[in-house]
């Protein structure tokens, strides 16, 4: 009887986790700066999906696994925070420089697509905690983008 729950448990884990791996991956690289660190953050998040796959709900795939995804990375985050970030241009350099609460949402919403609802589930926190965030990090973005890039100002 065991082995028939753990069949059910790696197809479930499947259809549910493997769709969402790119989107996860995306999330873990944002928020930690760096590629090998990330597949470090996703491979822990994986296991913990695995792990936790009997409690999935049925309801939202990408939430749920961008919620495990982004608890593994402050877990990660907090034993090996990196103190040099390499950047490749100017608008990953400024979003890597908010907050990040801003960063995560801003990143969320404009890189990966969740919409509000999606990210005040992944986040846990209000979803006008969401759009304020959202709309700071637009701001701090904008403003930092326009003082290093002297350009029409029209």
């Amino acid at each position: 009887m065991g082995s028939l729950s753990s069949d059910d448990d790696q197809a479930r884990f499947r259809s549910v986790v493997l769709p969402h791996l790119a989107q996860a991956y995306a999330l873990a690289r944002w928020l930690t700066g760096d590629r090998v660190d990330a597949e470090d953050v996703v491979q822990e998040a994986c296991l913990r999906a695995f792990r936790g796959i009997g409690g999935f709900s049925g309801v939202n795939a990408r939430a749920w696994l961008l919620t495990i995804v982004r608890h593994a990375a402050y877990t990660w985050l907090g034993k090996n925070r990196s103190a040099s970030l390499l950047m490749v241009d100017d608008l990953e350099a400024a979003i890597a420089d908010l907050p990040v609460p801003f960063r995560e949402t801003l990143v969320l919403r404009d890189v990966q697509g969740l919409d509000y609802r999606e990210i005040a589930e992944v986040t846990g926190v209000p979803i006008g905690t969401v759009m304020s965030r959202l709309a700071r990090a637009r701001r701090r973005l904008i403003v930092r983008l326009g003082t290093e890039a002297p350009g029409d100002a029209s």
